[in-house]
C-alpha cells in the first residue's frame, strides 16, 4: 500500500494555558491520499486553519503526529522542518503573498533560488504556462488581474514538485467567476499531474471541486463527504450551524 500523502494522527492543538486555554484541534485523524483533492470546511472557529498548519508543518501539534509520505513532522528539528517545508510542501494563500518587485518567473522560481538549487528556466516556463501564464513572464504582479496573480501563487507552489499542496481560502479574494477558473485549474493540477491538493474554503461551489469534504466544528472532525456537490455542503453546513 502506498503511504498517504499526508496523515494525521489524533493531532490535537492548544493555544494558551490556565483560563486562556483554548483547544483549537481536538484528537483528529485522517489520511488524505495521494492525488486527490480534500476540501476543509466549518463554521467559524471550527479549527480549519489551525488544521491546515499544522497538516502543513507551519506548526505543531501539542499531541498526536503528522506525516508527509514517510517523514513525521513533529520529530524534526526546526531546520529540518524548513527544509521539508521549502522542499515538498506548496501553499497558497488567500492574499497571493507575491513580492511585487519581482517578474512572474522570479517570483514563481523564488523556492528554488531560497533553497539554493539551479533555476531551469525551461521548467520555470513549463510550470507558468501549465497555470495559463506562459505569455506573462515578464510582467509584475501590479500589472496582473487579481485571478492572474493567484495563478503565479500556485505556480510557485508547484515549481517545487511537493508532496502536496495546501490552499488557503484560494479564491476568497476573487470574484464569482476568476474564482471557478482558479478551481478548475486547482481541479486540472490534481487530475492530470497527481498533485495532491489540500483547501480550506467557506464556500460550497468551491468545495464541490474536490473529491471529499472533511468537515470541522469545535476543533473535531465530524464528518466526510465523497463525492461532494454544492447543495449536499450547504446543507450539511447549515446542521453545522455555520450559517
Amino acid at each position: 500500500m502506498t503511504a498517504p500523502a499526508v496523515r494525521l494522527d489524533a493531532v490535537t492543538k492548544v493555544y494558551g494555558s490556565g483560563e486562556n486555554r483554548v483547544t483549537a484541534l481536538q484528537e483528529v485523524g485522517v489520511d488524505l491520499a495521494t492525488g486527490t483533492f480534500t476540501a476543509v470546511m466549518g463554521p467559524s472557529g471550527s479549527g480549519k486553519s489551525t488544521f491546515l498548519h499544522c497538516a502543513a508543518g507551519l506548526d505543531r501539534p501539542t499531541s498526536g503526529s503528522v506525516r508527509l509520505g514517510d517523514t513525521e513532522l513533529s520529530s524534526l528539528s526546526d531546520n529540518e522542518l524548513t527544509v521539508v517545508r521549502r522542499d515538498r510542501i506548496g501553499f497558497v494563500f488567500q492574499a497571493y503573498n507575491l513580492l511585487s518587485s519581482l517578474t512572474v518567473e522570479d517570483n514563481v522560481s523564488l523556492p528554488l533560488r531560497l533553497a539554493g538549487r539551479e533555476i531551469d528556466r525551461d521548467w520555470i516556463a513549463r510550470v507558468a504556462g501549465s497555470v495559463g501564464l506562459g505569455e506573462h513572464l515578464r510582467r509584475r504582479p501590479a500589472q496582473l488581474s487579481g485571478g492572474q496573480q493567484q495563478r503565479v501563487a500556485i505556480a510557485r507552489a508547484l515549481v517545487t514538485q511537493p508532496d502536496a499542496v495546501f490552499a488557503d481560502e484560494p479564491t476568497g479574494a476573487l470574484d464569482t467567476r476568476t474564482g471557478r477558473q482558479v478551481l478548475e485549474l486547482l481541479r486540472r493540477i490534481v487530475d492530470d499531474s497527481g498533485q495532491t491538493v489540500i483547501m480550506v474554503t467557506h464556500d460550497p461551489v468551491a468545495a464541490s471541486f474536490a473529491d471529499r469534504v472533511l468537515f470541522l466544528a469545535d476543533g473535531r472532525l465530524t464528518g466526510v463527504m465523497e463525492a461532494p456537490t454544492a447543495e449536499l455542503v450547504a446543507d450539511r453546513m447549515t446542521k453545522l450551524g455555520a450559517w
